[in-house]
């Protein structure tokens, strides 16, 4: 065991450290990868290179991490940045402009390639890096200084540290980054700083996994090292190396091989049996005294609640069931009793609203009509849903069933894409780039939804409203699982209950009640026009007088005007190959008959590149020529239930 020391020893280093300056240090390292192949200036993928460079420093300063794709294959090329996660936007934002200038001049032609300095990392590709969690190009790099007194135990205390530093970035951080430090309190090495670092976008087991890597590639024996990704990376270094006060601090001493001291409770998502750690705060030694007595109870309690290891799967999800649900009372703390200054907005499903939980975590609460499910069909169902994890869809964190039923989701801060797209001074930081990069992430998560996860969702009510962007304007899809909550859906069938958004529906489930994947194919289509022009598909809610906008498209198509239909503001900043493409594609998604519709793969494949030869559309569903209603398709064929409205 480790043994202690005074909380007036820990207070005195704690003062010190306050104390301690942050020196600057040059550094550099490149990775140009020759075998990507090369370009010429002045060429195709120059100029989407120049275009993505400007726009990920324009957009990567302030969060300090920001991804964009521009063109298309083979011309097509993606990039992203990350700041050192104590940088501000006035420091991240000096390093990406040097680094942007640098990488083409210390990579030349090359179509791949990475640089990092000591506040920054650029990264662009013709390789479709983006869509993995590759952590390549990887560079570790020793300190050239090697440890000469007890290498072992100093190695063993820099593990000890860089592995808390990682959990902690892992599973406490949003932004997935800590610093920590160690005080060995030795001659030769008084202190030892760590920092570990993953791109905010990655899951919390992904980064830890990602960081174990790194961390297992470290050099030993030095003085100080790094191994560095593009998705992760850890170092320490026997010098101050960030800005702040570290969240994990250790004591031990190398003289004695039984003395730490870390500085944080765990959360126990570990997964894994850790020495008991103590939160710190800058207040006084009572306070210290507080929260060790703490962390002696939590331990305790937990040792107490551990059950057998042979659990029924029965007994295994009724454990995991019972950590996704809220409580009530908790969720009416984090929205202010559900004030109406907090609530975010509200649809078919029910009202949403913003909340703050204890531990800091931001939520959106959807608080859910009468769902018609039985406890055990709506616990199935949950535990299903939340197994659903993509980048493009928002993440459900848990259900509260007591005296209504809630749905706890994470909360997305750009709010949603029509916000943006409908308002003329809003829409304008809708760049290319970055209307290209939602429609390429809306139909990642429709394929994922359709044919890639466990479930095979059909999302019913696919729609602007319905788009959420992070702070890096990544499109989540809402409500994906809502459907399914409110009844056991099938991949295909027909309903009585037609739940959606006139203008979005497909004419097949709005005369019929017939649902299949190529409904939301149909929304998905109707939302790229809504995302190319700039301009709401429908202000009015009967459907015999819908989807004018599709009208308007298709006469400007046939014409062989179509660039009329586009955003004004885009300011004409936009590639006209890619625009009229994308007007294909979604034109081709409206069609009247299902099967003449793409699949999500072929629409995937088809917004990748531009080798792909695309049919060409017929007149889409519900179109309305010269003022004359000639509606391929009349409401009164069908008698159905009222369509309920968003």
């Amino acid at each position: 065991m480790f043994p202690s020391i005074s909380s007036t020893q820990f207070l005195l280093l704690y003062l010190i450290l306050l104390f301690v300056p942050s020196p600057t240090v040059a550094y550099r390292w490149k990775v140009c990868n020759t075998s990507a192949g090369n370009f010429t200036a002045k060429s195709t993928y120059d100029s989407n290179l120049n275009l993505l460079l400007s726009s990920l420093v324009s957009n990567g300063s302030a969060p300090g991490f920001f991804t964009d794709t521009v063109g298309r294959i083979p011309n097509q090329v993606q990039g992203l940045v990350l700041c050192r996660g104590d940088t501000n936007a006035t420091t991240c934002g000096s390093c990406l402009r040097n680094v942007t200038v640098e990488i083409l001049q210390l990579c030349a032609d090359n179509k791949d390639a990475a640089v990092w300095e000591e506040n920054c990392l650029v990264r662009f590709s013709n390789l479709p890096f983006l869509s993995t969690l590759d952590n390549d190009p990887t560079a570790a790099l020793p300190n050239p200084i090697q440890v000469n007194d007890e290498a072992d135990r100093f190695n063993e205390v820099v593990n000890e540290l860089l592995d808390r530093t990682a959990d902690w970035a892992a599973y406490n951080s949003t932004k997935r980054y800590a610093t920590g430090q160690a005080f060995n309190l030795t001659q030769e090495v008084p202190t030892i700083y760590g920092l570990a670092q993953c791109t905010p976008d990655m899951s919390t087991s992904d980064c830890r996994q990602c960081l174990k890597g790194v961390l297992q590639g470290l050099p030993q024996g030095r003085m100080g090292a790094r191994n560095q990704g593009v998705r992760c990376n850890i170092r320490f270094e026997v010098t101050r190396l960030y800005e702040g006060i570290p969240i994990i601090w250790l004591l031990a001493p190398l003289t004695n091989a039984t003395t730490v001291l870390p500085a944080v409770c765990p959360t126990g998502k570990e997964g894994k049996t850790k020495k008991t750690t103590i939160a710190i705060s800058v207040s006084a030694v009572s306070a210290i005294l507080l929260i060790s007595i703490f962390c002696t109870w939590y331990w305790r309690s937990r040792k107490r609640a551990v059950k057998s290891p042979y659990q029924t799967d029965s007994e295994k999800a009724s454990q995991v069931f019972e950590s996704l649900l809220f409580r009530l009372p908790t969720l009416r703390v984090a929205t202010v009793n559900f004030a109406e200054a907090n609530k975010l907005g509200e649809g078919g499903f029910g009202a949403v609203y913003k909340g703050l939980l204890p531990d800091g975590r931001v939520i959106a609460v959807k608080r859910l009509l009468n769902s018609g499910q039985g406890l055990g069909e709506l616990k199935n169902e949950l535990l299903l849903v939340a197994k659903l994890q993509h980048r493009n869809l928002v993440k459900l964190l848990g259900v509260c069933l007591e005296e209504e039923t809630m749905i706890v989701y994470e909360y997305v801060p750009n709010t949603s894409l029509d916000k943006f797209l409908f308002d003329a001074v809003r829409g304008k930081q809708l760049t290319w780039g970055i209307r290209y990069k939602i429609i390429c992430g809306i139909a990642r998560g429709l394929l994922y939804l359709h044919e890639e996860s466990q479930l095979k969702i059909i999302h019913r009510d696919l729609k602007a409203s319905n788009i959420l962007l992070d702070a890096d304007m990544n499109p989540k899809i809402s409500d994906f699982g809502l459907a399914k909550l409110f009844d056991i859906d099938q991949t295909q069938g027909t309903t009585n209950r037609v739940m959606g958004t006139f203008g979005y529906m497909a004419p097949e489930y709005v005369m019929r009640g017939k649902f299949s994947i190529k409904s939301d194919v149909f929304s998905f289509g109707v939302l790229v026009l809504e995302i190319l022009t700039g301009r709401k598909n429908n202000d009015s809610h009967n459907p015999e007088v819908t989807e004018v906008l599709l009208s308007y498209i298709w006469e400007k198509w046939q014409d062989g005007s179509a660039l009329e239909i586009v955003d004004p503001a885009l300011g004409g900043h936009y590639q006209q190959s890619d625009l009229l493409r994308f007007v294909q594609i979604g034109l081709l998604c409206v069609q009247e008959d299902p099967s003449d519709r793409p699949t999500m793969s072929t629409i995937v494949v088809m917004l990748n590149s531009e080798t792909v030869s695309l049919r060409a559309p017929s007149q889409p569903a519900f179109y309305m020529g010269n003022g004359d209603k000639v509606a391929t398709m009349s409401v009164n064929q069908v008698s159905l239930s009222e369509p309920e409205l968003r």
